[in-house]
C-alpha cells in the first residue's frame, strides 16, 4: 500500500532536506499536531459512543457556550504538544490568555495558535467538523511567550493547515511550498499524501454565505450577493449555486476541492464585533493556506495576511476563495459601499439607485 505513497513523516523529511540548516523543530511540531487531530477524530467518529456529545456547564472567553467535545479537543491539543521543547507558548479559541508552557519542560522557538474545534455546533447533528492550526516564530526562543509576542501578521506564519473530520479525516497543510492534503489511513494510524499540490481554480460559479444576515450586510456585500442570486438574467450573465456549512473548516476544504468563495463579513448585526472569525488562528491560517493554494483571502478591504493583530482573539471579517471573486468583492468595497442599496433590481449593473 505504501509503496507509491509519501506519509506525512516522509514528506517533512523531504520538505527539510532542503533546508539543510533547519534543527527539525518544525517538523516535530507538526507530528505532534497531527497526532492531536488523530486523537480528536476518533472521539469525533465514537460520538455519543465516548459521551462526548452536549454542551459542557460553561463558556469559553468568546463568551460562547463550550460543547463537551470543545473542552476535549483543547486539552489534547495542550497535551500533546506542550512536552516537545519546541513551543515557547500556545493561545486557543478557549482560553482567555496565552497557555504557559508547564515548568518541567522546555522552551522553544515557536508559537503555535489554534481552534481545537471549529463548527462544533455541528458535532451534535453529525456534520464535518474540524480543527485550524497556525505556527509563528517566537520572536525570543527559549522563553515563555508574551501575549505581544503573538501579535505577528499573517505573512510571518511558517506552517498553517486544518484537519477535517468527516467520511474520511484529512490533514492540510502549508509550509510556504504550496498546499498538500493528507489522507488519514485508519488502520495504519498514518496520514498519507493524497492531494499534492492542491491549487483553487481562480473563477467559480459558487459562493457560501449565512444569508440570514441579509439585512445586516453592508451594501457592498449586499450587491456581490444579489447579483450572484440574479443568475443568467443579472449583471454576471451566469447561475450561481450557494452553499452554507457553518463551518469553516468545511466551507474552506470545498473551496480548495472544487473552488468557489467564502463570506463572512462585517456587518451591523453586533457593532462591536468588526468581524465573526478570529485573526490569528482562523483568518490567518486559512488565508496562509488559500494564497499558497492560488487563491486570495481579503477583508474586503485588505489582504488578510497584512493586518497587524492587536489582540490574540480578535475578529476580523474574512472573504476567501478564488481570486477573481475576491477581487470583485474587494472592488465592490472600494467603489460602492458608502451609497445607499436599492434593493428592486439592478439601476446600473447592479443594485444602486443611480446618481441624480
Amino acid at each position: 500500500m505504501l509503496a507509491d505513497r509519501t506519509t506525512l513523516t516522509q514528506f517533512l523529511i523531504e520538505e527539510r532536506r532542503r533546508h539543510p540548516e533547519a534543527s527539525g523543530d518544525l517538523n516535530a511540531l507538526v507530528v505532534d499536531v497531527a497526532l492531536a487531530c488523530k486523537a480528536i477524530a476518533k472521539a469525533v467518529a465514537h460520538g455519543e459512543l465516548s459521551g462526548v456529545l452536549g454542551n459542557a456547564a460553561s463558556v469559553n472567553v468568546q463568551g460562547e457556550a463550550q460543547k463537551k467535545l470543545d473542552i476535549a479537543a483543547n486539552e489534547i491539543f495542550l497535551r500533546t504538544t506542550e512536552w516537545g521543547g519546541v513551543l515557547a507558548g500556545m493561545v486557543s479559541e478557549e482560553l482567555e490568555r496565552p497557555y504557559a508552557i508547564p515548568s518541567r519542560y522546555p522552551r522553544g522557538k515557536y508559537l503555535l495558535a489554534f481552534d481545537p474545534l471549529d463548527g462544533s455546533s455541528n458535532i451534535d447533528v453529525n456534520v464535518a467538523v474540524g480543527s485550524i492550526f497556525s505556527i509563528l516564530r517566537a520572536p525570543t526562543p527559549g522563553v515563555d511567550a508574551a501575549v505581544s509576542d503573538f501579535l505577528q501578521p499573517g505573512v510571518q506564519q511558517v506552517c498553517a493547515g486544518y484537519a477535517i473530520y468527516g467520511p474520511s479525516t484529512m490533514l492540510v497543510m502549508t509550509v510556504g511550498t504550496g498546499v498538500h492534503a493528507f489522507t488519514l489511513e485508519p488502520q495504519l494510524g498514518e496520514f498519507i499524501l493524497t492531494h499534492p499540490n492542491v491549487t483553487i481554480a481562480p473563477a467559480t460559479s459558487e459562493f457560501a454565505i449565512n444569508a440570514s444576515n441579509h439585512r445586516f450586510w453592508e451594501p457592498a456585500v449586499r450587491r456581490y450577493v444579489d447579483e450572484c442570486l440574479a443568475g443568467r438574467t443579472g449583471p454576471r450573465g451566469r447561475d450561481f449555486n450557494m452553499r452554507w456549512i457553518a463551518s469553516l473548516v468545511a466551507e474552506a476544504h470545498r473551496i480548495l476541492m472544487r473552488g468557489g468563495v467564502f463570506m463572512y463579513p462585517r456587518d451591523s448585526k453586533d457593532p462591536a464585533k468588526p468581524g465573526r472569525l478570529r485573526l490569528l488562528y482562523e483568518a490567518n491560517p486559512i488565508a496562509f493556506i488559500v494564497e499558497q493554494a492560488g487563491g486570495a483571502a481579503s477583508t474586503g478591504r485588505e489582504r488578510i495576511l497584512d493586518v497587524a493583530p492587536t489582540d490574540v482573539h480578535q475578529r476580523i471579517p474574512l472573504v476567501f476563495g478564488s481570486r477573481e471573486e475576491v477581487a470583485r468583492v474587494e472592488q465592490y468595497h472600494r467603489d460602492h459601499n458608502e451609497r445607499p442599496y436599492d434593493a428592486p433590481l439592478f439601476g446600473e449593473r447592479g443594485l444602486f439607485r443611480a446618481p441624480a
